[in-house]
């Protein structure tokens, strides 16, 4: 495997860790992680919506990085031969 393999393999866990805690972050109905944040840090009528807006944009960029970073993957890595024993 080569360099470039086992960053990809590295960049991918990353984002896809990256992406399930993002995706938990985002709130069902009204009762989620960003919420509880957003009522701390701000008032309710003025910091929910950005907060919601930059969580959505954190998960796209993690997922599209994640996709790329499989899609490479499955190009690129070396096809090996299983030796029977």
């Amino acid at each position: 495997m080569s360099v470039l393999n086992t960053m990809l393999v590295v960049v991918m866990f990353v984002s896809a860790f990256l992406s399930v805690i993002l995706i938990l972050m985002h709130s069902g109905k009204g009762t989620g992680v960003s919420d509880m944040i957003a009522a701390s840090l701000y008032n309710a009528s003025a910091g929910s919506g950005i907060l919601e807006h930059n969580l959505n944009r954190l998960t796209i960029i993690t997922t599209v990085v994640f996709v790329v970073c499989v899609l490479t993957l499955a190009i690129t890595f070396p096809n090996g031969t299983i030796a029977a024993a």
